[in-house]
């Protein structure tokens, strides 16, 4: 955010969250000061970072405060608390860095690999981006997108695979010509210098997964909702998190996805220029995974039950990241950004013109949603219907975006192969067993992604998938070359090989992943 909308934003965010809850009197100022403190203490129970011993102590001592309060003290506490998170939170914007940031890509990231200081990038003479912007390719409603920016406020909301995102997206933004946009970063992400320098100029606000109190989610919805209402494009990942495992994010986090709505009727009510706003469902597409091994390791421990925060990825180690980096460009491997159709925010499609259109194609006024007699009226169950709504335009985005690679296809082909081989074992022994010692003939694995390319090509015909470029027209011959080289090419651990004549994997549980991205679709009985 800016410096000249910081201070307003601060103090907005703070009254507004501190009035929604002291609206429901003392009592719920007590429990939320309770929650908050009971939460924050598990939090940093046992924390030896070195830079979060003043939280130790703060919440030591307020612990004391809240004890002694009565009413008209616990409300100023609550003022306080809620004001220290809205600290926390927000980030700024500084238009040299994203100058630099965006011209440069390429040179960050060999700084990155270097662990030089950021700094001598902006005294610099950055040249353009060459070699990466060859890898990153961009499909779908540019168009419309770049057209609808100029029109309200986009609220950009991708899947999200790998902390890499944050960095593809926002050069993604850059190559498509839309502003900046403001989103939300995992703490850990700001721990890398290099990275955590960028995050903090261009528009970053922090967010810390970690923390579970009620009060701090409160904080961030309201300063994403207010961000909006100042006309700031967002981006956030509305499946919370990265996914573990491997596949399209079918259950959203209504939370954020809300504050959009939020925003739109607090511009009817403030009666803005431009009070819409446009939610863009975007699907990367990767190849390959930087953090794959780890995160499939995390979703296998207890399916669905993730640490939700790993604080020691492959993203953590710089020299995982160059290497990740350097056998991308070798491979040519491409990263597909796909633009899906913008929504409002009630999930009806909007056009050029930003105009919404009901499911026949008719234009629609979507301030009817909310309003009556033209002033906007307040209905939370309503308002959670929307939003629902929108959620599940926003999945049949994904999955029809979500563009499918080699690796992709062989590794689904595998990982159901290996199903049929141990019929009636779950999955857990599956993944132990593996392929075993013989392996599979390659001429079947051929003959399986044959039918599986049909398939999926008759799915992407009829629009519910997509398929990258390079595997369009390919036989199934070379579909398998395609991804035997990459898998050969970064993972520790070869997801599949061919040995001899047969096929073969060393890490079942990366098979299993790059299987993921085509779970869902019904293609098994394909295979």
């Amino acid at each position: 955010m800016r410096a000249e909308h910081q201070n307003v934003a601060r103090s907005e965010v703070t009254a507004r969250v501190v009035e929604r809850i002291a609206a429901g009197g003392p009592h719920a100022v007590a429990e939320a000061l309770a929650d908050t403190l009971y939460h924050e203490r598990i939090r940093l129970q046992g924390s030896r970072y070195e830079w979060e011993q003043g939280d130790v102590a703060y919440w030591k001592a307020f612990g004391k405060r809240f004890a002694d309060s009565g009413a008209s003290a616990q409300r100023e506490l609550l003022h306080e608390v809620i004001a220290r998170f809205t600290a926390e939170v927000m980030g700024s914007f500084d238009p040299r860095v994203y100058r630099v940031a965006t011209s440069a890509l390429p040179q960050g990231l060999k700084l990155l690999m270097n662990a030089v200081d950021p700094r001598r990038m902006l005294t610099g003479h950055a040249g353009p981006s060459a070699g990466l912007s060859d890898n990153v390719v961009l499909r779908g409603e540019t168009e419309a997108v770049r057209a609808l920016a100029q029109k309200g406020t986009l609220v950009v909301v991708p899947t999200h695979l790998s902390n890499m995102d944050s960095i593809v997206m926002g050069y993604a933004a850059y190559l498509v010509g839309l502003p900046p946009l403001l989103y939300g970063a995992g703490l850990n992400l700001f721990t890398n210098k290099l990275i955590g320098f960028f995050m903090n100029h261009l528009g970053a606000y922090r967010v810390d997964r970690r923390k579970k109190c009620e009060t701090y989610k409160e904080v961030l919805k309201e300063y994403a909702t207010f961000s909006m209402e100042l006309g700031y494009h967002n981006l956030f990942f509305p499946g919370g998190t990265r996914s573990r495992g491997g596949g399209v994010e079918r259950k959203l986090k209504k939370g954020l996805l809300g504050s959009a709505l939020a925003a739109y009727q607090n511009n009817l009510r403030q009666r803005r220029r431009q009070p819409n706003l446009y939610v863009v469902p975007v699907t990367i597409s990767y190849a390959l995974v930087l953090e794959a091994q780890t995160l499939i390791e995390d979703y296998l421990q207890d399916l669905g039950k993730s640490r939700y925060i790993i604080q020691d990825d492959e993203f953590s180690r710089p020299r995982r990241i160059a290497e990740f980096m350097r056998d991308l460009l070798a491979l040519d491997s491409k990263i597909y950004i796909t633009f899906g159709e913008p929504l409002d925010p009630f999930g009806n499609v909007v056009d050029f013109q930003g105009r919404s259109l009901d499911p026949r194609g008719r234009i629609i006024d979507p301030s009817n949603y909310v309003c009556r007699d033209g002033e906007v009226v307040a209905d939370a169950q309503r308002d959670h219907a929307y939003t629902n709504e929108l959620s599940a335009a926003i999945v049949r985005g994904f999955e029809r975006h979500n563009r499918i690679q080699s690796t992709h296809l062989l590794a689904f082909v595998v990982h159901v192969l290996m199903r049929r081989a141990h019929e009636g074992a779950d999955l857990y022994r599956v993944l132990r067993e593996g392929l075993g010692k013989a392996g599979i003939p390659q001429d079947v694995v051929i003959g399986a992604l044959d039918r599986l390319l049909i398939a999926v090509r008759r799915r992407a015909d009829a629009k519910g998938i997509s398929l990258a470029t390079e595997v369009e027209g390919k036989s199934a011959a070379e579909v398998l070359e395609g991804a035997l080289r990459y898998f050969a090419s970064y993972h520790s651990r070869r997801a599949v090989h061919r040995d001899g004549t047969r096929i073969q994997t060393d890490d079942p549980e990366l098979v299993y992943y790059y299987h993921n991205r085509l779970a869902g679709y019904g293609l098994e009985s394909d295979v």
